[in-house]
């Protein structure tokens, strides 16, 4: 029977393999925990804490010295450098205003460096200078106090524009201006107009406060004189600028400060290029330079400041 079985009869097809079974499995997606991405962070994170708790345990077990060569370590090109000198160039020097100086006789206290800057790119300050420096800060305190004085009072306000100051080399020269509708003198003649003679006593009682020696000196413009009379523009100028002094001395200023009293004519124009300009007759008043350096002549003619 068993053998009968297993006899396929002709018709009967060819029996199949034996089936094969391939059973799929599909794992289900895992949390991003289960990647290798933070553990690159993590090490980096403990790195950096293990750097840092470096750095806290160097500062604390180290002192300002030990400090200062560990730095100097990680700029080797440095070292030699700020061994031998006081540090970089530039203002500080590249180190701290309150640091030890570095110098081979330096101080022995810390934080004795000084702050040097330079007044210009002469060098800072020459020899000499000093007098003049302090006659600069005290001629911008007298410039500023007449023109309040003058600002403060109705008479002398319209006369503001008629006062120049202008630093040269024999000093601050104050010059008092004529305009064409305006004159500080009566025409022809060494007296002076009550506003004029106002704003002189404004001048000398600002100018008595100082020690600098006073020039005065009277100008006139190129316009000459009808022929025969006896003035002409040097004697006038000379009268105007004693007509000066004596309304200076007589307002505040003493004698022992005048030190030239000139009338030079129509030779200093404040005005060159028109010797007949108004604003060419003027009295200047110079507060001289208290180290008296060299004074330029008379025949050089003065630049004129711009009008205000």
């Amino acid at each position: 029977m068993a053998s009968a079985s297993l006899k396929r009869g002709r018709n009967e097809p060819a029996p199949l393999p034996p089936s094969i079974i391939v059973k799929k499995v599909v794992e289900a997606a895992h949390g991003a925990h289960h990647g290798g991405a933070w553990k690159i962070a993590y090490a980096d994170f403990v790195t950096a804490m293990m750097a840092f708790f470096l750095l806290l345990w160097l500062l604390g077990a180290t002192d300002a010295n030990k400090r200062r060569g560990i730095a100097d370590y990680f700029a080797p090109t440095l070292i030699d450098y700020r061994q031998n000198s006081a540090g970089s160039n530039g203002i500080l020097g590249g180190d701290s205003i309150v640091a030890a100086d570095n110098y081979p006789h330096r101080a022995a206290q810390t934080g004795s460096r000084a702050l040097t800057i330079p007044r210009d790119a002469t060098g800072g300050r020459r020899e000499g200078d000093a007098p003049r420096a302090l006659d600069r800060d005290r001629f911008g305190r007298l410039r500023a106090e007449l023109m309040r004085r003058i600002q403060a009072s109705a008479e002398l306000r319209r006369l503001a524009n008629h006062v120049s100051f202008t630093e040269s080399e024999e000093g601050l020269r104050i010059d008092l201006v004529d305009e064409a509708d305006y004159s500080m003198f009566r025409v022809g003649t060494a007296e002076l107009l009550p506003a004029a003679r106002s704003l002189i006593r404004q001048v000398s009682q600002v100018i008595a406060g100082v020690p600098n020696n006073v020039i005065i000196r009277g100008h006139t413009d190129s316009l000459p004189y009808s022929a025969g009379q006896t003035t002409n523009n040097w004697t006038l100028s000379s009268a105007r600028a004693e007509s000066t002094r004596a309304t200076l001395e007589a307002t505040g200023l003493t004698m022992d400060r005048i030190a030239r009293i000139e009338g030079v004519a129509d030779r200093n124009p404040f005005v060159p290029q028109n010797r007949y300009d108004p604003r060419n007759r003027r009295i200047s008043i110079t507060l001289a330079w208290r180290d008296a350096r060299a004074v330029p002549s008379v025949g050089q003619p003065e630049t004129p400041p711009p009008r205000p």
